[in-house]
């Protein structure tokens, strides 16, 4: 029987499972710190070390090593850098290793063949492939100063945005006012700014997301406006797709932003029913690494199929 290894990178944490047959051996969840895609050399010691630490709880054997690991990474975006990846990771394991971005798991992990993957997280992007040719697509995932429009990243930093606009002009919103400032616990809008600009960095923004949905509950106009313009963006990099080509009538939707916020759940299906009409919306209801030990047992049957990123 193969050992196979599903690994899900996202910017917030690491899902890593091991699976033997029909057992799984390890189901370890642990936190991105430190994970960049590049460099690349970087990047696969990150993944080393965690995939070896793991797999050697799993087995109690630091000589058996996987039959294929699949890596779903956050950041590798084109299939040169995902390619190298692979690589890198497979001289350092001494196995056969496949890298996807991470948006790329969702698919088969809801058990599709074929559809949009759109993670909302940390950051936000969308992949399909090709009706024409099967080749692989994305859209977004260009990081919180250029893109990720709807992550939960970016509804913070529009919701501050808004909420230093509003004072400026003399009319703030009392209700995203006081969440934004209750959760990163600072008494005021000065000192919101200097702790997003200058304290934790962009990667500790989508943790405070909760602030603008309890704002929206509790009827902030602005915050409703934050989260209606972030589920239209989602639904404009999957309506990108779409004009691009991609195969499918569903969009599969992971990222606790859309999963645990019915809200926020409601808001996109409206945009995806306004931009793109036919579409069905999908809420994965398993973690995304069951999409990467599934393209592992793929991968095991027909290796010469290897899954690539998206170019």
């Amino acid at each position: 029987m193969s050992l196979l290894v599903g690994v899900d990178v996202g910017g917030t944490k690491t899902h890593i499972k091991v699976v033997m047959g029909g057992r799984v051996l390890a189901d370890h969840v642990g936190p991105s710190t430190g994970w960049s895609a590049v460099p690349v050399d970087r990047a696969a010691n990150w993944l080393a070390e965690r995939v070896r630490r793991v797999v050697m709880l799993a087995v109690g054997d630091i000589a058996m090593s996987p039959d294929t690991i699949v890596v779903g990474a956050h950041g590798c975006e084109d299939q040169p850098h995902c390619d190298e990846l692979a690589g890198a990771l497979a001289a350092r394991l001494e196995t056969d290793c496949v890298v996807v971005n991470d948006a790329q798991l969702l698919v088969p992990a809801a058990g599709l063949d074929d559809g949009i993957g759109l993670v909302a997280g940390t950051g936000a992007v969308a992949v399909g492939r090709r009706a024409s040719d099967g080749t692989w697509m994305t859209a977004g995932g260009w990081g919180w100063v250029l893109g990720d429009d709807g992550s939960a990243s970016s509804l913070v930093r529009e919701a501050a945005r808004a909420a230093v606009r509003l004072a400026d002009v003399g009319r703030p919103d009392g209700p995203l006012e006081a969440h934004l400032l209750a959760s990163f616990e600072v008494p005021d809008l000065v000192r919101l700014a200097h702790r997003m600009s200058w304290d934790g960095g962009v990667e500790t923004w989508g943790e405070h997301a909760h602030a603008v949905f309890a704002a929206a509950d509790d009827g902030s106009a602005a915050a409703l406006t934050v989260l209606g313009a972030g589920a239209a963006g989602l639904a404009r990099v999957v309506r990108a797709l779409v004009e691009r080509g991609a195969a499918g009538s569903s969009v599969v939707a992971a990222g606790g932003v859309v999963t645990s916020q019915p809200r926020y759940h409601a808001a996109l299906e409206a945009a995806l029913a306004e931009q793109v009409p036919g579409l069905r919306l999908v809420l994965l209801g398993c973690p995304p690494v069951d999409g990467a030990v599934e393209l592992a047992r793929e991968h095991e049957s027909s290796p010469s199929q290897g899954r690539s990123v998206p170019a």
